[in-house]
């Protein structure tokens, strides 16, 4: 068999007047994507729904993609912003919601929702809701962001946490895909081999 493939890579060496058989391959993840690419993906998504949409704090577009990474790495707020400059869990809550990503607690007021959401949609104030609800003001308003975002979110069918969580899953198929490939590799190259290893 040796013999054969020597003969082979004499006659493509011949034909082609190359010096090598093999070629270097590009660095990829294939159609997935690269590590840039997904940043990338992600910044265009933060740029599209900040043009749409208003956006409540001054985070920079790749802060608020950092945020977006840390929600779906199922990092709490805390966490996220302990990892940006200058930004607390209250300013990270508020990008979450800015990106329509809205966790449990964004929803768990002290008030029926669905009433703050008839004001809401009534025109009614900060101030009319929160007398209405026998609730305080700052309550009323970060529970009105949030049923505003959910809103917004309805109004574009979702479109935006489905591009940030296809863009990271593909992402995340291509590492998994990697890591076999990787694994595989080694399996099969390990494959027959004695380890008797002694010191």
């Amino acid at each position: 068999m040796e013999k054969k493939t020597e003969e082979l890579r004499d006659i493509f060496m011949d034909v082609t007047d190359e010096e090598t058989v093999t070629e270097t391959q590009e660095e990829t993840h294939g159609s997935l994507g690269s590590e840039a690419d997904v940043e990338q993906q992600l910044l265009d998504a933060v740029a599209e729904m900040r043009d749409a949409l208003t956006f409540e704090t001054d985070l920079s577009d790749d802060e608020y993609v950092a945020v977006v990474r840390g929600f779906y790495a199922g990092d709490p707020d805390a966490d996220i912003a302990a990892d940006l400059d200058d930004v607390d869990p209250d300013g990270v809550a508020r990008a979450r919601v800015d990106l329509h990503l809205f966790r449990d607690a964004d929803t768990d007021a002290p008030f029926d929702l669905a009433e703050l959401r008839d004001l809401v949609e009534a025109g009614a104030s900060v101030d009319d809701c929160a007398a209405d609800l026998d609730a305080d003001e700052a309550t009323v308003r970060r529970f009105r962001r949030v049923v505003e975002a959910q809103d917004a979110a309805r109004r574009v069918n979702h479109r935006f946490t489905d591009e940030f969580e296809n863009v990271l899953r593909d992402r995340e198929i291509s590492d998994r895909m990697t890591e076999n490939v990787q694994q595989d590799g080694l399996d099969d190259a390990t494959e027959g081999m004695e380890t008797n290893v002694s010191f």
